[in-house]
């Protein structure tokens, strides 16, 4: 077998759904070996299933893909405008004796795997089409019309012998050709097609068909596609192609200790777009749950590409963890540049209804990146961020029992005329020392004159100004604020 000479990985999901985390991180670990290496990334989409295949799958595969960064250098391929193509190959297998048109009926082949189980036999195909030496095969079926019955084409696997592989993950992998049967390449035509109509070609083959002509190297997919690699090596001998390697990854278990998958418990990519998470944090957590760079548990892309060789690749399935992703992303976000962050804000801000509007003469980019600078240090995910950020720009909700229980334990009578002072103080700030330096001020000579401690003092200010008890620094987040609003809050003192 020839091999290649450049790197080129892809990433091929099906649009039955969306795409799911397992994908969704062997996208990553392809993409990320492509850019180590200097190939390409190829995007193929495996739409052959058309019953099940949807545009709306299709358009949330690229909504990911673009989320996540993953851009790709060719695509996205679509393998039904490849059918001719397809065909072509077909027809040229059978052609050269590696393929055959097989006429057994369902009822047949039930009937055949019902018997092969009741003897204790491995429920293979009966081989009764297939051509070999000295056989005679059984007369083509024909209908009323005399035309031939819808027919399936197999491919002719080796009956013997072994195929072996290097696999990238799991080292060398050996499965016996007694172990598999006859691979239906090619499906029956359509109920209702036209007399001659073929059929669409089925997966273990386009891919091979695929990989072949996009001359990819390296192939990684999830463990499942293990007992698919026998055929696919089979067929890639038989149309003297160049053989990829390949590498499985063992799969992603849920918290039940169950595959993930798009039927059970896995959730879409884009729902954690949805739910505030940096795409970042999502590779960086993804990358992690099958492959380590030492004990490193935060690193860039720009670090995964450098380190992702295709070595240190887990053997073992990864548990997803939420809470991990949950801290990940945390991390991420105190590291995240504050400008886009308060743009990634602002669009949260404006699905509320509450867009947000310029802070004293700032730009509203300007204000928003500073109320991130303050509060992301406190937050998880961007929708927590644009919880407090929403402060700034709505009253707080004085009706809820929260906002009712803090301000009974923290404005008291005892505190109010402090509160007054202080707001004489502010109000009396010019605009230029309306900072924190100024606030601060204004807030230790309330101290001074009351005989207040801090706490006293700054717990029914964050109350009647942001709504709650607990934020950061009191003279910090009033000066983000224009002087009117906190006055106007604390006047409900």
């Amino acid at each position: 077998m020839t091999t290649h000479t450049s790197v080129r990985t892809r990433i091929a999901p099906s649009p039955t759904g969306f795409l799911h985390l397992g994908t969704a991180r062997t996208a990553l670990y392809s993409w990320a070996f492509a850019r180590h290496h200097g190939g390409k990334f190829v995007l193929r989409i495996e739409d052959t299933d058309v019953a099940r295949s949807t545009q709306d799958s299709v358009n949330q595969i690229l909504a990911s893909m673009k989320w996540l960064g993953l851009d790709y250098d060719e695509g996205p391929i679509y393998q039904m405008q490849r059918l001719a193509r397809y065909q072509a190959v077909i027809d040229q297998l059978i052609a050269s004796g590696q393929a055959y048109r097989c006429y057994s009926t369902p009822a047949e082949l039930d009937a055949v795997r019902e018997a092969k189980k009741a003897r204790g036999e491995k429920p293979l195909y009966d081989n009764r089409w297939r051509p070999e030496a000295g056989k005679t095969l059984p007369d083509v079926p024909l209908d009323d019309s005399g035309q031939p019955l819808p027919f399936v084409v197999r491919f002719k696997n080796p009956a013997d012998g072994d195929v072996t592989w290097m696999d990238l993950v799991k080292g060398e992998i050996t499965i016996n050709n007694r172990e598999i049967d006859d691979l239906i390449i090619q499906r029956q035509a359509p109920e209702g097609a036209p007399t001659g109509a073929l059929g669409i070609p089925t997966y273990n083959f386009a891919v091979v068909v695929d990989d072949w002509d996009m001359q990819i190297s390296h192939v990684f997919r999830g463990d499942e596609h293990i007992n698919n690699t026998p055929w696919q090596i089979n067929i890639f001998k038989a149309l003297g192609a160049p053989l990829p390697q390949f590498g499985h990854c063992p799969v992603i278990l849920g918290d039940d200790g169950q595959k993930l998958s798009k039927r059970r418990g896995a959730v879409s990519v884009t729902a954690y777009e949805e739910n505030g998470y940096l795409p970042e944090a999502m590779l960086n957590y993804l990358a992690r749950l099958g492959w380590s760079h030492g004990d490193q548990e935060l690193f860039t892309v720009e670090q995964m590409v450098a380190w992702f060789d295709g070595t240190h690749l887990s053997k073992s399935p990864a548990q997803w963890d939420p809470a991990k992703l949950l801290w990940v992303n945390a991390q991420c976000m105190k590291q995240a540049d504050n400008a886009r962050l308060a743009g990634l804000v602002a669009e949260q801000l404006t699905k509320r209804g509450s867009a947000p509007t310029p802070i004293r003469a700032e730009p509203v980019e300007a204000s928003l990146a500073n109320i991130c600078a303050l509060f992301k240090d406190r937050c998880e995910t961007i929708l927590q961020l644009t919880d407090w950020a929403n402060v700034f720009y709505t009253e707080p909700d004085r009706s809820t029992d929260s906002y009712q229980t803090e301000r009974a334990q923290h404005v008291t009578d005892a505190v109010k005329p402090a509160i007054a002072l202080l707001a004489t103080k502010l109000q009396a700030l010019s605009d230029l020392a309306w900072d924190k330096a100024g606030i601060a001020a204004a807030i230790k000579a309330t101290l001074a004159e009351t005989g207040l401690k801090m706490p006293l003092l700054a717990m029914p200010v964050r109350v009647l100004v942001a709504g709650k008890a607990q934020t950061p620094a009191v003279d910090a987040m009033l000066a983000l604020f224009d002087s009117k609003t906190v006055l106007r809050r604390l006047s409900h003192a």
